[in-house]
């Protein structure tokens, strides 16, 4: 287990934003800084920890867990379709490839479950059964697994994402129905690789969402991020159908328990200043993180104990990616 007395002496040493003059255009996006240089794109995972649209708090080394469990799985899917990444010279680094990216989610359920305005659980429960041009059947219930895993789209959106059938995609141009075609198949083989190895790791990888983008000449690659405790949901595959038949949520590693502390403690849709969180909530969240990396990957969690900001710095520069 992960030396929880680590996290507590990295409270100060995190990400919170980067200037890095050398690797070209910035964006900033929830969690990472994005830079555009020329037919290369540099994604750098930083510690900020968003939930209402805003940053909640820096949670020391998420950006590194989310950055390495992506590589991970990156690799783990090469053979099913290329993918972009071009080079990971740091912990929280991610070189890749420019491409176009498709205006569109995939968002794949195994499970019918979610308790958020978009979420199938939700719908489901007000008596719909069409979702994102999926006939869900009668008679199932909260947290039962789908016979077939879902691919439910949404738009993409900086502000709120959109439900979104595969006929519409492709009647706005979204997509090609060849692109939908060959994607949507791509989409169902990649988190069926995810189920089994997360299975294999005492793990239910019960949803997520992917990106896809194409280059100059239409080849089509998976891009951003895949199978992070930020873009997926994961159970504890030991005590589910346990829990399931006593009535009971699955277990979980997630982060809703410091969206709960915000929720009861200010309204963080509304107040324009936020409170702190408490130390012990950060510690407890970044180690949850660090869990489910290890139970990913069957990999021990490392890192050097140096300022993230000064190793990056120089990783970048010996990388030749800056001066």
């Amino acid at each position: 287990m992960f030396d929880r007395n680590l996290i507590e002496k990295n409270l100060k040493n995190t990400l919170d934003s980067t200037d890095f003059k050398g690797l070209g255009t910035k964006l900033k996006g929830k969690v990472r800084d994005v830079y555009t240089k020329n037919d290369k794109i540099f994604l750098i995972a930083t510690d900020r920890q968003s939930a209402f649209d805003r940053n909640l708090a820096l949670v020391p080394f998420k950006g590194q867990v989310l950055t390495q469990t992506s590589a991970f799985w990156f690799t783990q899917t090469s053979d099913i379709i290329q993918n972009h990444v071009l080079a990971h010279p740091d912990p929280n680094v991610v070189v890749g490839r420019k491409l176009t990216i498709f205006p569109v989610e995939f968002v794949v359920r195994g499970y019918l479950t979610g308790v958020t305005d978009t979420a199938v659980w939700t719908a489901y429960a007000r008596g719909e059964r069409d979702f994102c041009g999926n006939r869900l059947p009668e008679g199932m219930t909260k947290n039962e697994r789908f016979e077939k895993p879902l691919i439910t789209p949404t738009t993409k959106s900086t502000e709120h994402d959109e439900k979104i059938t595969p006929a519409e995609i492709v009647s706005q141009k979204l997509m090609t129905q060849q692109q939908w075609d060959y994607v949507a198949d791509k989409a169902l083989k990649i988190f069926q690789r995810g189920a089994e190895i997360s299975a294999e790791h005492n793990l239910i990888l019960v949803d997520t969402k992917y990106e896809f983008g194409y280059d100059e000449n239409g080849t089509i690659y998976l891009c951003d991020e895949i199978h992070t405790p930020d873009s997926s949901r994961f159970w504890l595959k030991d005590s589910y159908e346990q829990r399931i038949r006593e009535g009971k949520e699955p277990e979980n590693i997630d982060k809703e328990f410091l969206r709960l502390w915000f929720k009861e403690h200010c309204d963080p849709y509304k107040d324009k200043i936020l409170p702190e969180a408490p130390a012990e909530l950060i510690i407890e969240l970044s180690a949850r993180y660090i869990r489910l990396y290890e139970m990913i990957t069957g990999k021990t969690f490392s890192v050097l104990d140096v300022p993230v900001r000064d190793r990056m710095t120089r990783n970048l520069k010996d990388a030749g990616f800056m001066d």
